[in-house]
């Protein structure tokens, strides 16, 4: 039975293009399965998360992430009687405008994209899903739902300011409601984001070796983990260790939120989907003492990982394949294969193609073009 705020799919405000309903599925289980079939989401096998993909198997790419958080997601929905294959869907679909080599690759191409539009992964993954993938007959993009649409396009909450161009574009033709929050579903996929990566880095910092376990034993929440495990099994080998400790944390942040949800729908009488848009704040969210805890263990991550030497020189190398290949397709689109040199649009929307090339690219396939191109 799911709960009077959930998406229920027989309400939902339909597609950008009108198509007859699936006899066997609902509007967001053929979301979720389209999202799933796409090119964009095949890529992200081979997409970073910290670490260049081909520096180790055991490290997460943007798939193996992706998939952790669609996990989150449906239990955390389940959980609280929510449409889990909505919040599946926005979670599946959250990474899609991921560019080449992480945050890394995202903050390039915003550098580089600066003189025309800049470059957002939200507002990518919305254009990837509405305009980029290009497979169907009758229409561009996935043609999703328009609540999966605004849970890609709100993953970080309402869009107010700042927002990015394309994004304003769509919006324009297909309103979004920016301003507003997203459903409790779409919530779900954000706050399951957030957990994951929280965890998932930490482990493959150690894993790495850019952090040890006395360090990270000093941090909120994983500190008390690792007490617990070692009281529990005492002598334990180190990789059982992290594994006891960091799934004992990802299981209490899972609890922190489903409380502090609750609450939060309850205290702000939500009887409706729409009234979890107008509510004027989330309502899924961390509590207050968690959320100060995510704050340190995220600093920590920053000082000892994310700006370790090794990852900072590995970075620079990765941001200057990226300026080099967007030099090399500005001044020749033609090396960009012929698909992508006319995607339609304006005349002048050389350097959005050249953006979007570059950020559908894998790692390993960036490197070797650049290697073949700066032959």
């Amino acid at each position: 039975m799911q709960a009077p705020y959930a998406q229920r799919p027989e309400d939902t405000r339909g597609r950008q293009f009108g198509e007859s309903d699936s006899r066997h599925r609902t509007c967001f289980q053929r979301d979720r399965d389209r999202i799933i079939h796409s090119s964009a989401f095949r890529r992200l096998k081979h997409k970073t998360q910290v670490f260049v993909e081909h520096e180790g198997d055991y490290y997460r790419t943007r798939l193996t992430h992706t998939l952790e958080v669609a996990q989150v997601a449906r239990t955390l929905a389940v959980a609280l009687d929510l449409n889990q294959d909505l919040a599946e869907a926005v979670a599946l679909a959250h990474d899609l405008g991921h560019t080449p080599f992480g945050h890394t690759g995202e903050d390039t191409l915003d550098e580089l994209m600066a003189d025309y539009g800049g470059f957002d992964h939200n507002a990518q993954a919305v254009r990837i899903v509405t305009f980029l993938e290009r497979h169907y007959a009758e229409f561009d993009g996935l043609n999703l739902s328009w609540e999966t649409l605004e849970g890609i396009a709100k993953h970080n909450g309402p869009v107010t300011q700042n927002v990015p161009a394309y994004l304003s574009e769509f919006n324009a033709i297909y309103d979004l409601e920016l301003d507003g929050f997203a459903s409790a579903e779409a919530q779900v996929a954000a706050l399951a984001d957030d957990i994951a990566y929280n965890n998932h880095d930490v482990l493959d910092g150690l894993r790495s070796g850019l952090l040890i376990d006395e360090e990270v034993a000093q941090l909120p929440r994983i500190g008390a983990a690792f007490a617990q495990v070692d009281a529990k099994y005492p002598g334990l080998d180190i990789k059982r260790r992290r594994h006891e400790a960091l799934r004992r944390v990802f299981g209490g942040m899972v609890e922190d939120v489903l409380e502090t949800a609750r609450h939060r729908l309850k205290a702000n009488q939500v009887s409706s989907a729409d009234d979890v848009r107008r509510a004027g704040s989330a309502m899924v969210l961390f509590s207050n003492a968690l959320h100060e805890d995510v704050k340190v263990i995220r600093e920590f991550l920053f000082a000892r990982m994310y700006r370790a030497p090794a990852v900072v020189r590995q970075r620079e190398k990765a941001a200057q394949v990226l300026r080099d290949l967007f030099k090399i397709y500005m001044d020749a689109p033609h090396k960009m294969p012929p698909d992508w040199q006319d995607l339609g649009g304006a005349d002048d929307d050389t350097p959005r193609r050249v953006a979007d090339y570059i950020a559908g690219m894998t790692d390993r396939f960036a490197l070797r073009v650049h290697a073949d191109l700066s032959k």
